[in-house]
C-alpha cells in the first residue's frame, strides 16, 4: 500500500511541475518556427482566440516582450548597496508576467482556479480574458495590438488616464509590440498557406 501511495505521490509532484518548458524556442523572429517548434503554442493562441476574440498574432507579440517565452520569466531583482537583495521589482510572472492581484482576479473571473502562469494554455487564456476586458471597457479593438499592449502593461484605470502618453519608452515599446504583431500575423498566413501549421 506504502508503494502505490509514494508512487502517486511521486506522479502528483512530477505532474505538478509540467505545463512550462523553462527555456524559449530557438527563432522568436518567426512565428512559423515558433509554433513548428512548440505546436501546443498554436493550440493554446487557437483556444484563447476562440473564446476571447484577441487574435494569436496580438496574444503572442505580448507574450514576446513581456517573457519571450520563458515559461518562468520574473522580474529583476532589487537591490541594495549593489549587494543586498531586497525582494523582485513586482510579482509579475510566468509567460504573461501577470501580476499575483490580476491573476487571482483571472482565475475568480475566468473559472479557472488551477491555472498557472507557467503554462502556456493559462497564460494565452488569461492574456484574451485582460485583453477582451479593455475592449469592452475602453473600447480598444481586439487586433490593436499597439493599444491593447498599453492597457495591458498600465492597467485599464492608467490607460484611461493616458499614463502612458508622459512615458515615451513605453509608446516605443508599444510601436514594437504592433509592429511584431503584425509580422507574426503576416507569417502565419504564409505558412497557414503553405504548411498548414496554424
Amino acid at each position: 500500500m506504502s508503494r502505490i501511495f509514494g508512487a502517486l505521490l511521486a506522479l502528483l509532484v512530477l505532474a505538478s511541475c509540467g505545463g512550462g518548458y523553462g527555456e524559449a524556442p530557438r527563432n522568436l523572429d518567426n512565428a512559423c518556427a515558433i509554433l513548428g517548434e512548440r505546436p501546443e503554442y498554436a493550440r493554446a493562441f487557437q483556444a484563447s482566440a476562440r473564446r476571447w476574440g484577441i487574435p494569436a498574432h496580438v496574444q503572442m507579440a505580448t507574450i514576446y516582450q513581456e517573457s519571450k517565452f520563458i515559461s518562468d520569466a520574473r522580474t529583476p531583482y532589487r537591490w541594495t548597496l549593489g549587494v543586498i537583495p531586497r525582494g523582485r521589482i513586482s510579482s509579475a510572472y510566468g509567460y504573461s508576467q501577470a501580476l499575483d492581484g490580476t491573476w487571482e482576479e483571472y482565475k475568480r473571473d475566468a473559472g479557472r482556479w488551477g491555472a498557472r502562469r507557467t503554462d502556456i494554455f493559462d497564460s494565452a487564456d488569461f492574456i484574451g480574458w485582460y485583453m477582451a476586458q479593455s475592449s469592452e471597457r475602453l473600447g480598444i479593438s481586439h487586433a490593436d495590438a499597439r493599444n491593447q499592449y498599453l492597457a495591458y502593461h498600465e492597467g485599464r484605470t492608467g490607460f484611461s488616464r493616458g499614463n502612458h502618453n508622459s512615458k515615451p519608452w513605453l509608446l516605443r515599446v508599444a510601436a514594437e509590440v504592433d509592429a511584431r504583431a503584425q509580422r507574426y500575423r503576416a507569417q502565419m498566413s504564409a505558412c497557414r498557406a503553405g504548411r498548414g501549421l496554424v
